[in-house]
């Protein structure tokens, strides 16, 4: 008899650019992997060979999806863990250091302790889902070139274009069928997407580009959020230079999503028309003043997929 299988054997795994820090529980094996297909094959392996409950390792970014692919692939369980919940049970049991070790200990005694539900979404269609609205973004950007050219043309070249046209609404089309069949058919899914478009101005692309190509929006705080798509101002001031504050980095397809959405928020979601509103009357450009309200719709989202709670104009006012 293999006596692992009787020790309720816990993994946590603690997620870095370059490497993977691993720690056994209760057996206190720690050891660190590069996170690439090598490291990632030496650790299956290891783990597999004491048939762990459970193997939890936090939602920090798509650093971890190789990983989880791997688990998944080799029917190991795991767990995608809230960062959010491990911070609280560190504070619940005291725990202030950080090391490498520490950190994926602490995570391995979260997965004994309280014992969360296997994540049962696949890998794979979540990287399907993100291929899709990608596919979907690319088509759209031919079909507004095509637009244009459209314009410049003469009618008599018309002709040349209007099937192409054509072409890329009935591929736009099949894609979102695609997208919402997926959504419809993944309970992870189907539970964010009730939340997300029940906010006012966030459609069904909009959603299924946040789930897909956001996957960290609810599991992180509001000030990582809106650095995670880009909608955080950033100073530039060195020595006596002080330039417009600017935004940077992020998640650009995400945000140009969300600034579409935000377009239509403006005229059919109160909370983001007043706000707006309020920010040109303080004298802010048109620009500014929208990315201000896309910050702020980021936050929210946030913060409504982190409580698992709906739109409601009251959470918005402040």
């Amino acid at each position: 008899m293999n006596t692992n299988t009787l020790q309720n054997i816990n993994v946590g795994v603690d997620t870095g650019k370059t490497n993977l820090d691993i720690y056994i529980r209760p057996l206190d094996i720690f050891f660190s992997v590069s996170n690439d297909d090598k490291g990632i094959k030496e650790v299956i392996r290891t783990i597999k060979k004491y048939h762990p409950e459970r193997i939890a390792i936090e939602a920090t970014g798509r650093l971890e999806m190789p990983f989880i692919i791997a688990c998944n692939k080799a029917n190991l369980p795991f767990v995608i863990a809230n960062p959010i919940h491990i911070k609280r049970f560190a504070g619940a049991i005291g725990r202030r250091a950080k090391t490498d070790k520490l950190d994926a200990q602490l995570i391995a005694h979260y997965s004994d302790a309280i014992q969360p539900q296997l994540t049962q979404l696949k890998p794979e269609i979540m990287q399907l889902m993100s291929n899709l609205v990608a596919r979907r973004h690319q088509i759209l950007t031919m079909q507004t070139m095509e637009k244009n050219r459209l314009q410049q043309l003469p009618k008599a070249l018309h002709s040349t274009i209007n099937p192409i046209m054509t072409a890329f609404k009935k591929q736009i089309e099949k894609i979102e069928m695609l997208i919402m069949t997926l959504i419809e058919k993944t309970p992870d899914y189907q539970s964010k997407n009730i939340i997300l478009q029940s906010v006012p101005g966030i459609g069904k692309v909009s959603a299924a580009a946040i789930i897909s190509n956001a996957p960290e929006l609810g599991y992180i705080n509001n000030k990582q959020a809106a650095s995670l798509i880009g909608v955080a101002p950033m100073n530039r001031e060195s020595g006596r230079y002080k330039g417009k504050r600017i935004i940077q980095g992020g998640r650009a397809q995400v945000r140009t999503v969300l600034y579409m959405a935000m377009m239509s928020a403006m005229q059919s979601n109160p909370v983001f028309k007043s706000t707006y509103q309020r920010l040109l009357e303080a004298g802010k450009p048109k620009k500014v003043a929208i990315i201000a309200c896309v910050r702020k719709m980021v936050v929210i989202l946030n913060s409504m997929l982190r409580d698992g709670i709906m739109w409601n104009d009251n959470m918005a006012k402040n």
